[in-house]
């Protein structure tokens, strides 16, 4: 008997769960895989077809269309996520926070969003992704509507955490979107325009976070910008998009749903996958304390050697050029890198990853050093430093979708970003804030400071940021918790060079499985020729 269990074909539309325990097998897909593309290359290189020899000659205007709104709905998602860190001082005004709790805004909104990532993971491997995506902008866009209007500080967090479950949605499944619908150097080039949205989108929510509030005369009109934006979004993704099958470009139609434990045992063996996000947590642990806290910490360091009175504002329209400025020029310079290093080099990819944070690292801690000393030279440092780091954001995301097959993506981006953010942005402004305050308590006690603010008022400013505190000692102790991050950035060095290691196999596994030449049988063969081939193969820069 056949060890193969018929399904029904994933054709985008809503299907019920599979449960089956099969493997993914076309008994006649084989033959036509292999008239479209030619034989099958088992030397590691590309089994796919490149933009010239794939099923679409052009890209048409429907996939621009689909492309251009996934752009526009990541663009208002992270100006909706950065709009509060250009407000940032004016809510710990109103709430009366500290450092910790500010920090807690956004570690409560990455909570829920990497808890819900899975969920939508799941359901965007197997069921509508437009009508997903659509309830998931409307959620987040009518709970930071209303979190706009509410007056305590906890019920303004609920809401910042019902954000998170609204833009998991719409985060896990886009970028699958955009593998089914192109495939090679087009692929490429398309997640290099998609993620152009993560810095313009993080550098605008500062921008118009503040213009917005300084307007309205208050910080909640900063957060009433982008529901407006998200409705709008909602009636494109529902009438406008289109939502190709699974594994369409590459021809992977023929592949089937598995389950949910197949899935998740398919990526622990995975290894480029795992250590590929391992070094993409370093990435998000490092933006995400630096996102959050950069304007602020600048600011203080103004303060400390220049005696200048508060200019938040100034900084965060600063700080959010040079986000925006960096993210046009880092992602896809990191595309053009990609595309024309792989020529010569397959494991390109992971070694510019390792490339961008490992320059970025001296660079980061420089501008830490020198936002004490002088606002111009901190501001070119940031701007190569974010730079560097923003090379990797589209490669990442090439080299998850072509590690893993189509049936299995939407799984592999909520697990990515479950476990990125988990350890990644979740807990660094947290823990940057948190740090942040013990140092000001042993800062005050081992500096003579006590002849300009009492020993007592500098202990109370950590539950209470409204007391006054010297700048010397706020930004000092912002300054060496912010140094944390320089060696997190080392570590997803290392990690991205261990990817070098396996990119090849992994990348040939996935592969044959969307050519059909996969099956139960000969998986433990593939698996033991990978680990020979990986074994005697090194990663070069050449």
């Amino acid at each position: 008997m056949s060890n193969h269990t018929h399904l029904r074909p994933n054709n985008g539309s809503s299907i019920p769960p599979n449960n089956s325990q099969q493997k993914l097998v076309a008994s006649d897909y084989l033959a036509k895989a292999n008239n479209r593309r030619g034989p099958i290359n088992s030397s590691g290189g590309d089994l796919l077809p490149s933009e010239d020899s794939s099923i679409s000659d052009k890209i048409t205007t429907t996939q621009w269309i689909t492309v251009a709104i996934l752009c526009f709905v990541n663009l208002i998602n992270y100006m909706d996520r950065f709009t509060i860190a250009g407000i940032l001082d004016q809510i710990q005004n109103d709430f009366k926070i500290s450092n910790g709790s500010a920090g807690l805004l956004q570690t409560v909104f990455v909570v829920s969003y990497m808890i819900f990532a899975p969920v939508f993971g799941y359901l965007g491997d197997r069921y509508n992704r437009k009508y997903i995506m659509a309830a998931g902008v409307t959620l987040w866009s009518l709970t930071t509507l209303l979190g706009s209007f509410m007056t305590h500080f906890g019920w303004f967090m609920a809401f910042r955490a019902m954000v998170g479950i609204g833009e998991a949605s719409y985060s896990t499944i886009a970028p699958t979107i955009i593998s089914d619908l192109f495939v090679g150097k087009r692929r490429s080039r398309m997640l290099a325009i998609f993620y152009f949205a993560i810095p313009v989108g993080s550098g605008l929510g500062y921008i118009i976070g503040s213009e917005t509030a300084d307007l309205g005369g208050s910080w909640h009109w900063g957060l009433r910008v982008t529901p407006v934006m998200g409705a709008i979004a909602v009636l494109l993704i529902l009438f406008i998009m289109i939502e190709p099958s699974r594994g369409d470009s590459e021809g992977g139609s023929h592949l089937k749903t598995t389950s949910y434990k197949e899935d998740l045992w398919y990526l622990v063996g995975n290894r480029s996958f795992i250590l590929s996000t391992l070094g993409f947590t370093c990435v998000a642990f490092v933006t995400g304390a630096l996102a959050w806290w950069g304007p602020t910490f600048i600011n203080a360091g103004l303060k400390s050697h220049t005696n200048k009175p508060d200019d938040m504002k100034r900084v965060s329209l600063i700080f959010g050029i040079i986000t925006m400025l960096s993210g046009l020029i880092g992602v896809p310079t990191g595309m053009f890198l990609s595309t024309s290093l792989k020529r010569r080099n397959p494991r390109a990819d992971p070694l510019i990853c390792a490339f961008g944070l490992l320059t970025s690292t001296p660079l980061m801690f420089l501008a830490a050093v020198m936002a004490g000393y002088n606002e111009i030279a901190c501001y070119v440092l940031i701007f190569f430093a974010s730079l560097c780091l923003n090379l990797n954001w589209s490669i990442v995301a090439d080299m998850l979708l072509y590690v893993v097959i189509p049936t299995r993506r939407s799984t592999a981006e909520a697990c990515q970003i479950l476990f990125s953010h988990t350890l990644g942005d979740a807990g660094s402004p947290y823990l940057v804030g948190v740090v942040s305050e013990l140092l000001k308590v042993a800062l005050s006690s081992t500096t003579d400071m006590s002849s300009i603010v009492p020993h007592e008022t500098m202990l109370s400013s950590s539950s209470n940021s409204s007391e006054p505190i010297d700048p010397q000692v706020e930004f000092k102790s912002l300054q060496f918790s912010l140094f944390i991050t320089t060696f997190v950035e080392v570590m997803g060095g290392l990690f991205f060079l261990m990817t070098a290691w396996y990119i090849i196999s992994d990348k040939a596994k996935a592969d044959k499985v969307i050519c059909g030449d996969l099956t139960n049988e000969n998986s433990q063969e593939n698996h033991e020729a990978d680990e020979i081939s990986s074994s005697s193969s090194s990663p070069s820069f050449a």
